[in-house]
């Protein structure tokens, strides 16, 4: 009953989801679904865990409702304009 549920949650994009975000690399990961906000917190450490093992640096944690449409986002631009040492230009900044 508890899966029927969790489809459910999660057709209707009411399901929790665990979001991390690093910065190198520039990933932005989604674990779940879960039922619950407290379920997807108890899971949370054993992920950034395994991310820290990994290599990543700036772990950032979010617990939310959403319907991910993919579990990794890598953003190759940013990642590659760190590692030849280019920072974002924005316009009006001189």
């Amino acid at each position: 009953m508890n899966e029927l549920w969790l489809s459910t949650l999660e057709f209707l994009g009411l399901a929790w989801w665990i979001e991390i975000t690093t910065e190198s690399p520039n990933c932005t990961y989604y674990f779940g679904p879960y039922v619950s906000a407290s379920e997807a917190e108890s899971d949370q450490s054993g992920f950034v865990e395994d991310l820290e093992q990994e290599g990543a640096k700036a772990i950032q944690v979010t617990i939310k409702r959403c319907k991910p449409s993919q579990l990794t986002i890598f953003d190759e631009t940013l990642d590659a304009q760190a590692a030849r040492g280019i920072s974002p230009a924005f316009s009006g900044q001189m």
